[in-house]
């Protein structure tokens, strides 16, 4: 009976633990979110090569006592085996944070959205280069879907761009996608969080400096003696929540997959429209066209889910049984359920067979 009560319990467990997980993550993205728009925006803190370069540099020596715990030899192999990808991740993490900040010269926010609302599918069509990770015909119709929606809920304002700025705002959407596949190959072959998390922060320090030097260095050399201490403030919390996020991130997608790691972004991004429309009273600002897009992606994200769901069923684990029938029949094939196991033992006890899983 405990056997049986363990065994149902455990999927109870893991349930709980993943939705802790879901939560963190969209609570530090959220917060990570707020925190940077209202320095850079309403504080006038507006030096976002030098806040992100301040959060990677912040990531590196903050982790770096628990990585110097290893010893220099598991470094150097980690390292030769998976550096190209550790420069391919924070490579493109700077590219998506630099050119998206430079598209926003001369783009308008609603259309920096929109395409930036494709990332679902952009990633999904990498991770089938990268990782040869394949949709199924249901998956690839729900994030479609999910993206269409997210694309009209964001659709507010002008759609006006200079053509350098959209291909800008293209390239560091792909970035973005890019960045998220390779995060999940690299962490799929056995390289923790942590790690990873503390080998790309120097590269991204290094490919963000120059676009700081070149687009920032001369102002902030101007805003800073008046603004000391909230400069000191800002880069300090807000490096704690990057650090956070940055590992809880990578932690999403190794639970799940980069695909799904950005379909829950998007789905925060409705979360967001929805709750300001009910708590913000801007219930008035909901267009048609808002509406028809909060529905469209809260549609797409359930078909999303149910394909996952579907998928996951479809691999549950089977046993076979080597029981003698009495008849010479070969062994059958049936599925192990939740709860089995302690049968399985005590069959097992009482007639001198085994049970072996495939």
């Amino acid at each position: 009976m405990s056997e049986k009560k363990m065994s149902t319990e455990a999927p109870k467990m893991k349930a709980l633990g993943f939705t802790l997980l879901v939560v963190t993550y969209l609570s530090l993205n959220s917060s990570l979110n707020l925190l940077n728009k209202w320095s850079l925006g309403v504080y006038g803190f507006r030096f976002p090569f030098l806040l992100t370069s301040c959060h990677m540099a912040f990531s590196f020596c903050v982790l770096a006592p628990v990585a110097i715990r290893e010893p220099w030899d598991s470094h150097r192999r980690t390292l030769e085996k998976q550096w190209r990808g550790i420069v391919y991740i924070g490579a493109f993490m700077a590219l998506n944070i630099a050119l998206n900040n430079i598209s926003l010269l001369d783009i308008s926010l609603t259309l920096n959205q929109i395409i930036r609302s494709a990332i679902p599918v952009v990633t999904c069509l990498l991770a089938i280069l990268v990782e040869s990770r394949y949709p199924t015909g249901q998956e690839l119709a729900a994030l479609i879907t999910l993206t269409l929606g997210v694309m009209l809920a964001v659709w507010q304002g002008t759609v006006t761009g200079k053509p350098y700025a959209i291909i800008f705002c293209l390239v560091g959407t792909v970035c973005n996608g890019a960045m998220m596949t390779f995060s999940g190959k690299v962490l799929s072959e056995k390289l923790d969080v942590v790690r990873l998390t503390f080998y790309t922060a120097p590269v991204s320090l290094v490919c963000l400096a120059p676009f700081f030097w070149a687009y920032e260095r001369q102002s902030f050399y101007e805003y800073l003696p008046a603004h000391m201490n909230g400069v000191a403030l800002i880069i300090l919390v807000s490096s704690i929540n990057a650090v956070c996020y940055n590992m809880i991130h990578s932690l999403m997608i190794k639970k799940t997959s980069a695909v799904t790691t950005t379909v829950l972004g998007e789905v925060k991004i409705i979360g967001l429209l929805v709750l300001s429309a009910m708590l913000l009273g801007e219930g008035k600002e909901f267009t048609l066209k808002m509406t028809t897009g909060v529905v469209l992606a809260m549609a797409g994200f359930a078909m999303y889910s149910h394909s996952k769901i579907q998928r996951l069923r479809d691999v549950q684990p089977r046993v076979i049984s080597l029981t003698a029938s009495g008849n010479g029949s070969a062994p059958e094939l049936v599925p192990l359920k939740v709860g089995d196991m302690s049968t399985m033992h005590r069959v097992a006890s009482s007639n001198g067979s085994s049970v072996s899983q495939v």
